[in-house]
C-alpha cells in the first residue's frame, strides 16, 4: 500500500504580501496611526522649526530647522514602531494565535508582516517630515547628512518596537496602541526632543527613553553639541540607547509572562 503525502502543515508560510497590503491599508484608515505617526511630527516641525524666526540660525553642520526636522522624524518613527508593535502584540493576546493556526501563515510570518508594516509607517513618517523640511527652510551643508540622519532614525527606531511589544503584551487591549503612543509623546517632552532643556531638566532628560536615540539621530550635524548649550560624548549617547534597549527587552519578557498567566 502506497503511503500518501501528509498535507502541508499550517504555519508553513513565512511572509504574505497580501496580508501586508491589507495591514497597510487598515492602518491608513486608523486615526491614531495617521495622527501620531504622520500628522503630528509634521505639524510639530512646522510649528517649532519652519515658522519660528530662529529656524535659519546655524546649528552645527546645519541650521536649527534641520535639527528640529530630524528630531521630529525620530519622534514619528519611534511612535510608529511603538504603536503598531503594541497593536500586534495585543491582537495575538486576543486570540489571533488561534486564528493563525487555521491558516498557512506562521506566527513568525505574522510577526514579520507586522514589523514590515511598522517599518513602512516609520519610513513614511520620516519621508513626510523630511519633505516638509526640504520644502521650507531646513538646510545641511552636505547631502549625506540628510541620508545619515534618516538611516539612524529608521535603524534606531527598531528599539521602540520592543517597547511597543512590551506594552501590548502587558495590557492586552485595543487601548495599548494609544497608551504606547501617548507615553512616547510624554517621553518626547521630557527627553529634550521638542524643545531645548537646560539645567536640572536637562540632567533628568538624559535618563529618559528618547534622549539618547534623538541625540544619536542629531549626531551627523550636531556631533554631540546641544542646542541649549553643552555637549554629550558619543559613548554616553550610545550607553543610553543600549540601556533602554535592555530595559525594553525586560519589559517584553515581563509582558510574555503576564500574557501566559492570563491564558
Amino acid at each position: 500500500m502506497t503511503a500518501t503525502a501528509a498535507p502541508a502543515r499550517a504555519g508553513s508560510v513565512l511572509f504574505s504580501g497580501e496580508f501586508l497590503r491589507v495591514e497597510i491599508l487598515r492602518q491608513l484608515r486608523n486615526p491614531y496611526t495617521l495622527v501620531f505617526t504622520l500628522l503630528m511630527p509634521v505639524a510639530m516641525y512646522l510649528l517649532f522649526g519652519a515658522s519660528m524666526g530662529f529656524g535659519e540660525q546655524s546649528a552645527g553642520h546645519a541650521n536649527t530647522a534641520f535639527t528640529i526636522m530630524v528630531s521630529m522624524g525620530a519622534f514619528g518613527a519611534a511612535t510608529a514602531m511603538t504603536s503598531l508593535c503594541s497593536l500586534a502584540a495585543s491582537e495575538v493576546g486576543q486570540g489571533w494565535g488561534r486564528q493563525l493556526a487555521m491558516t498557512p501563515l506562521s506566527m513568525t510570518g505574522y510577526a514579520l508582516v507586522k514589523l514590515v508594516t511598522a517599518l513602512c509607517f516609520s519610513a513614511l513618517s520620516v519621508a513626510a517630515v523630511f519633505a516638509a523640511g526640504a520644502l521650507t527652510i531646513a538646510e545641511a551643508d552636505s547631502l549625506w547628512r540628510w541620508a545619515a540622519c534618516a538611516a539612524i532614525i529608521l535603524l534606531g527606531g527598531l528599539v521602540y518596537g520592543l517597547y511597543g511589544l512590551g506594552v501590548g503584551l502587558s495590557f492586552n487591549s485595543d487601548s495599548a496602541a494609544a497608551l504606547a503612543s501617548i507615553t512616547i509623546t510624554f517621553f518626547g517632552f521630557l527627553g529634550n526632543v521638542f524643545m531645548p532643556l537646560t539645567g536640572g531638566m536637562l540632567d533628568f532628560a538624559r535618563f529618559t527613553p528618547l534622549y539618547g536615540y534623538v541625540a544619536l539621530v542629531r549626531w551627523p550635524v550636531m556631533e554631540g553639541s546641544l542646542m541649549g548649550g553643552g555637549s554629550d560624548p558619543l559613548w554616553a549617547v550610545a550607553l543610553s540607547v543600549a540601556a533602554w534597549t535592555a530595559v525594553f527587552v525586560v519589559l517584553v519578557r515581563i509582558g510574555i509572562l503576564r500574557s501566559r498567566r492570563r491564558r
